[in-house]
């Protein structure tokens, strides 16, 4: 028979079960709070029907359809047939076309960081919060056409010599008829007072 040595367990001091228990929460906590601090804090981009082509860059001017709601569902704004340059959108939607191909329909997510901030949006006739400060906004996009800025003006340029040629009538600073600004190919005709 073999023997057993024992080894007696020594009793662990009052209050230590306590001290550990509390040093695991402590861990847990620490260690959910750098998990936290850590996570991705870009767009997200999710491809509902896919396009085709290159995609446009932050210098592009691009044509689209989009509805814009906050993470809540409550939509704050809605376009078609949008004209919209790149460089003058939020950070988080341009990062986002740039992704985007013609012809596709897209679901952005961009986080409060990449959209306004600690910033609140207003509407200019009734002053109500439209965006709220650090909200996280969420826009689904069919990006139509784009173009770049050197091709517009090039348009434009046509435009103008064509109504020169025709014997100058309308011509106006904007490039259209009646000083309005050229509409993007595939665009609506605005109409002429």
């Amino acid at each position: 028979m073999s023997e057993i040595t024992r080894v007696p367990l020594q009793p662990v001091a009052k209050g230590s079960v306590g001290k550990i228990w509390l040093g695991v929460i402590a861990a847990v906590v620490l260690g959910s709070g750098v998990a936290y601090a850590t996570r991705y804090q870009g767009i997200e981009l999710e491809t509902v029907k896919a396009g085709t082509g290159a995609s446009p860059t932050k210098s592009d001017v691009a044509l689209i359809n989009y509805v814009g709601r906050l993470a809540s569902g409550k939509e704050f704004d809605r376009g078609q047939q949008a004209v919209l340059p790149l460089e003058t959108v939020i950070p988080g939607f341009s990062e986002g076309l740039s992704k985007m191909q013609k012809g596709g329909k897209y679901v952005l997510e961009i986080p409060a960081e990449k959209a306004y901030g600690a910033d609140e949006k207003r509407n200019p006739q009734t002053g109500e919060v439209v965006i709220p400060a650090n909200s996280d906004l969420v826009f689904e996009v069919e990006l139509i056409d784009f173009k770049s800025a050197a091709e517009l003006e090039q348009q434009r340029m046509m435009l103008e010599q064509m109504q020169k040629m025709q014997g100058g009538a309308g011509g106006a600073p904007g490039g259209a008829p009646g000083g309005m600004p050229m509409p993007m190919p595939g665009a609506p005709a605005v109409p002429q007072p």
